[in-house]
């Protein structure tokens, strides 16, 4: 299978960019659960990136297994699960006992999962750019310089 972490990672940028429209425009349901979206996919470009196999909708599981691989920031524990509560309730009415998800989720929902969405994809650029740096060796050369 082909590393694609980069494309993970640009679509995680482009959903977290489509909950922040979703929010300011009022569907707050839709901001939680793209705010999640976005979080899975740079979860699992992180993953990727590590060789690992990234299966499933679960960030809190995602991020676990990304512990095994690198330090992952305590606080993100927290946000990842804020997002999973937002899978499934934010778009379907039978999440709820009446009504529907625009009923129950509102602006500060909004603004929590795009906070925390925003910190995870951090984390995860952060990471992936550590990892796309060229090392000391690489800038002096390396060991076969001059072959």
């Amino acid at each position: 299978m082909a590393e694609r972490s980069a494309d993970w990672m640009r679509q995680a940028g482009r959903d977290l960019a489509s909950a922040k429209a979703q929010k300011r425009d009022g569907f707050h349901e839709w901001a939680c659960f793209i705010a999640h979206q976005a979080a899975e996919k740079a979860l699992k470009a992180l993953l990727q990136k590590h060789g690992a196999q990234a299966w499933g909708h679960s960030l809190l599981g995602l991020l676990r297994a990304a512990g095994e691989r690198v330090q992952v920031e305590s606080d993100l524990e927290t946000g990842a699960k804020l997002l999973d509560r937002y899978y499934i309730p934010a778009r379907y009415p039978n999440g709820w006992t009446s009504g529907t998800p625009s009923d129950y989720l509102d602006e500060e929902d909004a603004e929590k999962a795009v906070g925390h969405s925003e910190r995870i994809l951090r984390f995860c650029q952060s990471l992936l750019a550590r990892q796309e740096a060229p090392t000391e060796a690489d800038q002096e050369g390396g060991p076969d310089a001059g072959e």
